[in-house]
């Protein structure tokens, strides 16, 4: 893993570079507005009164622990943000901060328009009432069908309120579901997920239901997928949930892959007679003995090396890690990858790409609201399923302009991959998690979203926890939120590499997690321009918590309520800069700037 001083050599090349290309003519674009923008931020701090040594000792938290501190420039005008140079210089493999630049549908690509191409249902030709006065149900869940069984289509609900008594089901490939906006279009489920599939329990044990973090009364789930699930649920043999089957074991091996570094777009494998450009591959990397897949994750060093991790069973239950990514093209041996890699590869993780299940893509839902009948929020973990929109096993797929509300958990991703959730919102009495990132999903973009705060008390014994990842979820992004409560829900689970930027919060939530799910973090989490109402620092600012983190921008806050102690021993290596000044954080979105990159 590179070194801050040796990222630091790399930078000071990268702003020679800059000059030269700038002064010359031969500065593209996207190139100048990604790193022009930390240029223009450096000068402004330096004008304002310089910068502070990017290694000072913290003092300000008490724990005597070394963090690289930026204390920014004077009132007088921007905080300067040097981190942003570094990760410029290096984007791929910046010890810190991860490159997220490609989250989301199609690589960050904006969302397909289709404007009544191809194959177009309208719902109330298959009988749907759009005046609450009969189930709906069956007559969308026929018309999703139609649209699916001809390859695709757009299925159209029209403005109204629709009342559905069973799941909205999106199975197929290529199918939107679009109303006619979320003020207009308004489906009202009257029961939920237990009623209608069954009880739910724990595949950990005890009497949990796990309707608390999976499936959606709108549930965008491969057709075989979401049969063998739903089966396996009504037989009580709990499942995993993810690429891979009930049982984690419906994969074959396409080809090996040699040694690479994490950032590496192409790979060399040992054979490339079964893959094909365009053709989506899971990247399997198993652990070994010595748990060194996990203690990479980590960010590696001491203190991951020092970590138990034997007794972790939730946590290691979660490896192999997989990582679903399209080839782009095929030369000889070698694989060019849609993304970067997310870690390095090594031979003692036996690394192979496979197959996976079939997966659903290019499905979308938007421009409607999902409300639950209301009723009031269950006890902690025993939630019913009145689940808001979920995404099983999906890639390149989205939700736009969509609110749903009396919810007890708003959206999902559950081994989903490359979807973007964009203008969505949490409302109405409140939500166990209005938010969810789970069983290893990675690549997501979240952004537009709001968590309003709720119409109705918290009632006793219930928990709210906010925007969740856990479960070793890497490379997902929030972006450009408001949080009227909630909190950046960290659930164990050890996910790395995610980004929460441009954010504000009324930080009220608590976060969750088994102790049996090991760390809080990997590596590579970064919180950017975050916006604390309550001054409240929980989950908030990481830099005592996360390993190779970076807290850059955010509010000035302290710990109250719940607080934590780092999993990790010894130095942390992680940064702070532009703290207490998030207004001044230039870039002032992460994502967006990494957009801009021309990388």
């Amino acid at each position: 893993m590179l070194t801050a001083d040796a990222d630091m050599n790399v930078v000071h090349m990268h702003e020679r570079r800059l000059g030269f290309m700038a002064t010359m003519g031969n500065i593209s674009r996207r190139g100048l507005l990604g790193s022009g923008v930390a240029v223009a931020a450096t000068v402004t701090g330096v004008i304002g009164g310089g910068t502070a040594s990017a290694a000072t000792r913290d003092t300000t938290s008490g724990t005597g622990r070394t963090t690289a501190v930026s204390r920014g420039a004077t009132t007088a005008g921007p905080r300067a943000t040097p981190l942003w140079r570094e990760f410029a210089a290096a984007p791929f493999t910046h010890p810190q901060v991860p490159f997220i630049g490609s989250a989301g549908y199609r690589g960050g690509s904006e969302l397909p328009r289709r404007k009544g191409r191809g194959f177009v249902a309208d719902v109330l030709d298959y009988g749907a009432k759009p005046d609450d006065s009969a189930d709906a149900a069956p007559a969308i869940n026929r018309a999703i069908a139609a649209a699916g069984e001809r390859g695709g289509g757009t299925v159209l609900i029209p403005a109204g309120t629709y009342r559905v008594d069973d799941v909205i089901r999106i199975g197929h490939s290529d199918v939107v579901v679009r109303g006619a906006g979320s003020g207009r279009t308004k489906l009202y489920a009257t029961k939920n997920l237990t009623e209608l599939i069954g009880v739910y329990g724990s595949r950990y044990g005890g009497d949990k239901s796990s309707w608390s973090w999976a499936g959606g009364l709108i549930w965008l789930c491969p057709k075989e997928r979401w049969r063998s699930l739903t089966e396996a649920i009504r037989a009580g043999a709990w499942p995993f949930e993810g690429w891979t089957g009930n049982r984690r074991d419906e994969w074959r091996t396409l080809t090996t892959v040699a040694p690479a570094r994490r950032g590496d777009r192409s790979i060399t494998v040992h054979d490339t007679s079964k893959l094909k450009r365009g053709g989506l591959v899971l990247l399997r990397l198993a652990d070994d003995a010595g748990h060194t897949l996990l203690e990479h994750m980590a960010g590696g060093g001491p203190g991951p090396e020092a970590y138990y991790w034997d007794d972790k069973t939730k946590l290691t239950s979660y490896v192999p890690y997989e990582w679903p990514v399209r080839v782009t093209s095929v030369h000889g041996r070698r694989v060019t990858l849609e993304r970067p890699l997310p870690l390095d590869v090594r031979p003692e993780w036996d690394p192979r790409l496979t197959t996976l299940v079939a997966p659903l893509t290019g499905s979308g839902v938007e421009g409607l609201t999902l409300e639950a009948v209301e009723t009031p929020q269950s006890q902690h973990l025993l939630d019913k399923g009145y689940n808001g929109v979920a995404f099983q096993c999906a890639y390149d797929c989205w939700a736009e302009d969509v609110t749903v509300r009396h919810v007890d958990n708003g959206f999902g991703l559950i081994g989903a991959s490359a979807c973007t959730l964009r203008r969505t919102r949490v409302a109405g009495r409140g939500s166990h998690h209005p938010y969810y990132c789970r069983e290893g999903s990675h690549d997501n973009l979240i952004e537009d979203f709001t968590i309003e705060r709720r119409t109705v008390p918290a009632p006793a014994g219930t928990q709210l926890h906010g925007i969740n990842v856990e479960g070793l979820s890497s490379y997902n992004v929030w972006s450009r939120g408001v949080m009227e409560m909630g909190t950046f829900d960290s659930h164990r689970g050890m996910p790395f590499a995610n980004v929460r930027t441009d954010i504000t919060v009324d930080n009220n939530g608590r976060h969750g997690g088994d102790a049996s799910a090991g760390p809080l973090f990997g590596a590579r989490f970064t919180h950017w321009n975050i916006r604390v109402t309550n001054g409240r620092a929980g989950l908030m600012r990481i830099d005592g918590l996360a390993p190779y983190s970076a807290t850059v921008g955010v509010s000035e806050v302290t710990e109250f309520d719940q607080t934590d102690v780092p999993d990790f021993t010894g130095d942390l290596h992680t940064r702070l800069e532009a703290y207490g000044t998030p207004e001044a954080v230039r870039p002032p979105n992460l994502y967006e700037a990494q957009r801009a990159l021309d990388c």
